[in-house]
């Protein structure tokens, strides 16, 4: 596959490596792309450099630049079942959940189209001098550089891409050398509906070196990355020592606290233990914002731990594409052993195996070769367990009790990541109040995983800097501009001589 876009033209990787990306599923190959270098890398920031240069899209009007984000979004929904199938063979997510993923990517563009054409012409400030006008305006930052993860490929790919697009950059994007199919058929998408030469490049490849290079590269203006944190850590760093824009969401060690009062009624019980389970194994726990701690108050905690147990257990895994299958394989064989490493480790540590804690036994819809875990619920754990402190990424929900507000606070709290939380209780003073005291970047109360495009979404300590979605998404890929005009302008000499 010809994955590589520089300068309007599909292409192979100049020195002709390949990459096999392999379906979680079974091990069996999807498909052969491109694997790019430092030299793919290059030319596709040149690429990027003229366009924004010398080319027309950053002084191209709102509303035609705006006017291709609603077509680029017509174009994934006439392509729906087509990328959610590639979405759903490549990360190993079922189908459903790859259709959700094309239809929240097309809001997303729409989003950002509507949101680019109902701004203002700029923020007037106030000179104090009727002869004189200053204002604030926005401009694009210029090349933008975008690495993506490989959980949500599509997805994280259009928080980055469509406000780019939508404030008049170019740009060159990085999707994850494990899943890199559907941010392709994006970029074939951007290319159909009209954008320049030169707009819209991407390379495939790994890491190091492609997205090592953004950092680096002096016609890099802005470095948006969404992954893990030691990647993102020298992504930053890189940035940062060559004084570029730079926006890092990374990894989350998410506390979902639920209250007793949350599980008084059984409707109220059912609901807190199915958005326990959707907070801890949706996409196989492959969510930097997973709810994978539970922190739920002592009372209620046998009771509730028994249900969801009960429930876990019932979970059908399989080949995300088969009929009646509600979690698929984990993405890749590092993934999976990393998953069982952080089990044996609790299990040494002192935790309680409730259920899971192994690979599935094979089936019609399970192949013995594909990467499948079982979700796994560990009981009694405590803050000094690596599987609490360091995010798993995988189908693994550990519980801890509280008895007081302030402990579960603290509890909740005790963790340097930052990314999001969410609180249970029928007390809303006491939601709020709680909401207001956990140091995550999105909070949610009595749901879990719900967000909106034009809501921000970021975070505290080591989930990143930066913010995407809503207005705040825009900005990230915009400059201030200070316009200061006199227009009584007098001949002043500073100096005399």
């Amino acid at each position: 596959m010809e994955s590589i876009h520089v300068d309007g033209v599909w292409r192979a990787a100049a020195a002709g490596g390949t990459r096999e990306i392999l379906d979680p599923a079974d091990a069996s190959t999807l498909a052969v792309v491109a694997e790019g270098d430092t030299s793919d890398t290059d030319a596709a920031i040149a690429a990027a450099r003229r366009a924004f240069d010398e080319g027309p899209w950053p002084h191209t009007p709102t509303a035609e630049r705006a006017a291709l984000l609603r077509k680029v979004a017509d174009l994934l929904q006439r392509d729906r079942e087509e990328i959610a199938l590639i979405e759903s063979k490549d990360t190993g997510k079922t189908l459903e959940e790859g259709r959700v993923d094309v239809d929240d990517v097309t809001n997303a563009f729409r989003y950002f189209a509507d949101l680019v054409m109902n701004e203002s012409g700029g923020r007037v400030v106030d000179a104090g001098d009727a002869d004189v006008h200053s204002v604030i305006v926005h401009e694009p930052v210029g090349v933008c550089a975008m690495i993506t993860p490989w959980n949500y490929p599509l997805l994280q790919a259009s928080w980055k891409v469509a406000p780019a697009l939508a404030a008049g950059n170019t740009f060159v994007i990085k999707p994850s050398e494990v899943t890199p199919l559907s941010t392709v058929h994006m970029i074939k998408l951007v290319i159909e509906a009209g954008a320049p030469a030169g707009v819209a490049n991407i390379v495939t490849g790994a890491g190091d070196p492609v997205g090592a290079r953004f950092g680096t590269h002096p016609d890099v203006d802005l470095v948006s990355f969404t992954g893990g944190l030691v990647s993102g850590t020298k992504v930053g760093q890189a940035a940062v020592a060559n004084a570029k824009k730079v926006a890092l969401e990374l990894g989350g060690k998410n506390p979902n606290v639920v209250f007793a009062d949350a599980c008084a009624t059984e409707e109220r019980f059912d609901h807190a233990v199915d958005q326990a389970l959707n907070a801890a194994f949706i996409h196989s726990g492959q969510v930097c914002s997973a709810g994978a701690r539970l922190i739920i108050e002592e009372s209620v905690k046998d009771r509730f731990i028994e249900e969801l147990t009960r429930r876990a257990q019932k979970i059908r895994l399989g080949r995300g594409t088969e009929k009646d299958v509600e979690c698929g394989p984990l993405v890749s064989a590092p993934q999976l052993a990393k998953t069982e490493a952080y089990v044996a480790s609790a299990l040494e540590e002192g935790a309680t195996l409730r259920c899971g804690g192994k690979r599935p036994e094979p089936s019609d819809v399970r192949p013995a070769s594909g990467y499948f875990y079982e979700p796994t619920v560990l009981d009694d754990c405590h803050r000094d367990m690596r599987v609490i402190r360091e995010e798993t990424f995988g189908p693994i929900l550990t519980v801890e009790t509280f008895t007081t507000e302030d402990e579960a606070v603290a509890l909740a709290n005790d963790t340097e990541y930052g990314l999001a939380g969410a609180v249970f209780s029928t007390d809303t003073a006491r939601a709020r109040r709680v909401a207001a005291r956990l140091r995550h970047g999105t909070i949610w109360i009595n749901d879990f995983h719900p967000y909106l495009p034009q809501a921000e979404w970021g975070g505290f300590g080591k989930s990143g800097v930066g913010r995407e979605l809503g207005p705040a998404g825009l900005e990230e890929y915009r400059e201030t501009k200070h316009v200061y005009e006199n227009l009584r302008p007098a001949a002043v000499r500073w100096f005399a001589g």
